[in-house]
């Protein structure tokens, strides 16, 4: 008790204090908030403010060739200070509002308003001329130094003309202000989009693609900075690191080739109202990827980019992993192209499973050898080689698949990359029927990219190189970073198995199934694929069963300069790799190949062959001026000499061409049938007709017949046609 007693005295000093110092702090607080609000708004105006970052600028992607596909552009936010110019120095030399200033300006404001607001609106048409006038009262009525005057994002130009708008009627001290932002633009809208990559709108950090991946060269170093007010001016940004601008980076796409793939591929989906598609363009030496395009349905007829399927998609790849099959046997000593396997009806029973070829219906294949199994792609005579020759021992054959770097990611330079599973016979859910499916294209998840960099080998002389989507990273024309082309297997198989699966690839385009993927101008090498992707519980049973088309291969076949994947996901059958894909390969195949004239003249033509170029009716001296230097055989000597004009016709033979000369009468109209359009003016205007010009290449029509008279001033109209 004599405890208690002495506790409770000290108990009620201590509550008493704590009580004391607290009424103190609130009437400091108090003092400060209303009594000395004015010396501390001063204060605060006055005060530096350290260590501002002061954001560099982001750097730019380019294209091979230097087009600029991802830039930085400066983008603002405004705002109206309405206590701008209405400032002045106190007895204390203190900075204060001056309310006869302030009231100055309001009335300047008032007075210009409707002419104001109705410039605004003529600048920013989304928002009416009564809008603005709303937001500029409310402003003034508050007083606001800060005060938005239109929410969105503005250009620089867009705000060099709302600035030059207020001051022709507020001066110089109109109190416009801004908040910069750098915004990513496109020159190029969504070519290649998805493997650019994305940002997020409203700060300087990367979503996806080439943006994240290289985030930190893009980015560059932020500079350091400190707030004072200076004199009589308003806060002042002082600069005390300046920052440093991020790195170009300069990407391997070319913008042509992309947009060549991307119109193919958007075309035929939009035929066939697919799911989704990708196609992929590589340079077979460098693995530089020139084209990527991923498109995703959104709509009827609609496509955007938006999943990066070439590089993601971990799907079953299909027919176009038979190739890989047969390799490994062929590698193994186990076969060669003509081994010959018996197909049957189409129809064979495999470990508790049956396995069908497309042609089961009708018959089937019978006894065919292995060119003409890939020729066909028969699953029967694939899945019938792997079981015979690898059931005993499936990882002999696993372990051949690896040798050829089928299981190894990739190691992209763009995220989101998926790894190849490819299941071991020691591994869970290893089947009976594992084996025979496997080898078909089934139970294994490769992505797109993936199979066109085993394709890529095969064309390479069995050298696989890794994907390349970005060449070097520079700064002021100085190269920062380099990143050079990356062997991932020096041989993927012996060149006796490469000699035999160059002939084979070439002959299912010239012969087989995948026709639809070849040209008329150069041989083409390949595999088509067409696979189930079953859908939910329905397993593959009709109705619930989507399709995976594809076709992967490179152009031309006797020296490979490109080669392309294209995959397409389709809602339901009949699905047909060659005709769905494979045409769309062919459609890039041959606009890129016309495009690219680095490409070898002896690849689009047969070598026994003479190649003699159409040659139009006209001025028969130039012509063989044009032959000869070609090393075309003709009727005429083109050194003779003659330097006058000798008009005539041109016969082609198989191996070279006849000039014969055509004598013109005087006074009548020449038959001019046949020529080029400015030969044919030429002499049409040397008669002194008046010429006019239906349509391009030569003349197959003329409106005054041949050998008629010849009016001086008389009209005659051309129609020409290819």
């Amino acid at each position: 008790m004599a405890k208690h007693k002495n506790i409770m005295p000290r108990y009620f000093c201590i509550i008493s204090v704590m009580a004391v110092v607290g009424i103190s702090i609130i009437v400091k607080g108090g003092i400060i908030m209303f009594g000395e609000r004015d010396y501390w708004q001063v204060v605060a105006k006055r005060f530096v403010t350290n260590n501002v970052s002061v954001p560099a600028v982001r750097g730019n992607i380019l294209s091979a060739d230097g087009q600029l596909m991802a830039s930085s552009l400066p983008e603002y936010k405004i705002y109206m200070d309405f206590l701008a110019g209405c400032w002045k120095n106190d007895s204390q030399n203190n900075k204060i509002v001056d309310p006869k200033l302030v009231k100055e300006k309001n009335e300047r404001i008032t007075a210009h308003l409707d002419d104001i607001s109705k410039g605004l609106h003529k600048l920013l048409p989304d928002r009416s001329a009564r809008e603005f006038k709303a937001v500029i009262k409310k402003g003034m009525q508050k007083k606001s130094q800060y005060h938005q005057l239109y929410p969105d994002r503005i250009s620089y130009t867009k705000y060099q003309e709302v600035k030059q708008l207020l001051q022709s009627y507020l001066g110089r001290q109109c109190g416009l202000t801004n908040q910069p932002f750098n915004q990513r633009k496109k020159p190029f809208g969504s070519l290649a989009r998805r493997t650019l990559g994305e940002m997020f709108p409203s700060k300087d950090s990367a979503i996806s693609g080439l943006e994240l991946s290289f985030d930190s060269l893009l980015r560059g170093t932020p500079g350091l900075a400190h707030k004072q007010r200076v004199m009589n001016h308003d806060q002042l940004l002082i600069v005390d690191r300046q920052p440093e601008e991020g790195c170009d980076i300069i990407s391997t796409i070319d913008v042509d080739m992309q947009d060549i793939a991307e119109k193919a591929l958007r075309d035929k989906l939009k035929e066939i109202n697919a799911l989704w598609g990708t196609a992929v363009l590589m340079e077979v030496a460098t693995g530089d990827v020139k084209a990527i395009v991923n498109l995703t349905r959104t709509g009827d007829s609609l496509y955007a980019e938006k999943d990066n399927w070439a590089v993601g998609a971990m799907m079953e790849p299909g027919s176009t992993f038979k190739t890989a099959s047969i390799m490994v046997a062929m590698d193994d000593g186990y076969i060669t192209p003509d081994y010959e396997v018996d197909t049957g009806n189409g129809v064979v029973p495999m470990h508790g499973g049956i396995m069908r070829d497309h042609n089961w219906h009708r018959g089937g294949y019978g006894k065919i050898n292995v060119s003409r199994i890939l020729e066909v792609s028969s699953n029967v005579g694939v899945s019938s080689i792997i079981d015979h020759f690898y059931h005993d021992n499936p990882q002999k054959y696993v372990d051949g698949l690896k040798r050829m770097s089928l299981d190894q990611p990739l190691h992209l330079q763009v995220p989101g990359e998926g790894k190849p599973k490819i299941l071991g016979p020691k591994e869970k859910y290893f089947a009976g029927t594992t084996l025979p499916w496997m080898s078909i294209g089934y139970e294994t998840m490769i992505p797109p990219i993936n199979i066109l960099t085993f394709y890529n080998a095969i064309a390479n002389d069995g050298k696989m190189v890794r994907p390349r989507f970005v060449t070097k990273a520079v700064r002021d024309g100085s190269v920062v970073e380099e990143y050079p082309v990356e062997v991932i297997n020096p041989k993927i198989c012996s060149d006796t198995t490469l000699t035999w699966i160059h002939t084979i690839l070439r002959r299912v385009v010239s012969q087989g199934l995948a026709k639809p993927a070849g040209s008329k101008q150069f041989s083409v090498s390949g595999k088509t694929g067409t696979a189930q992707v079953s859908q939910g519980s329905g397993g593959y049973k009709s109705g619930t069963v989507q399709y995976l088309v594809s076709f992967c291969g490179y152009f031309p076949s006797e020296h490979p300069k490109y080669s392309c994947i294209v995959s397409i996901r389709i809602p339901h059958g009949p699905a047909s790799g060659g005709l769905m894909a494979g045409s769309v390969f062919s459609r890039i195949a041959e606009r890129v190949y016309a495009k690219d004239l680095t490409l070898k003249l002896e690849d689009a033509i047969d070598s026994t062959s003479v190649v003699i170029p159409s040659v139009k009716d006209g001025d028969l001296n130039e012509a063989a001026r044009v032959l000869a230097a070609l090393d075309i055989k003709n009727s005429r000597s083109a050194d003779s000499g003659d330097a006058s004009v000798t008009w005539g016709k041109v016969k082609h033979e198989p191996d070279g061409v006849t000039l014969q000369p055509h004598k013109l009468s005087k006074g009548l109209v020449p038959n001019v049938k046949g020529m080029g359009a400015k030969d044919a003016v030429y002499l049409l205007e040397q008669a002194g007709l008046k010429v006019s010009l239906e349509g391009i290449g030569h003349v197959y029509q003329q409106s005054l017949p041949p050998g008629s008279r010849a009016v001086k001033g008389r009209s005659i109209t051309l129609k020409l046609r290819n």
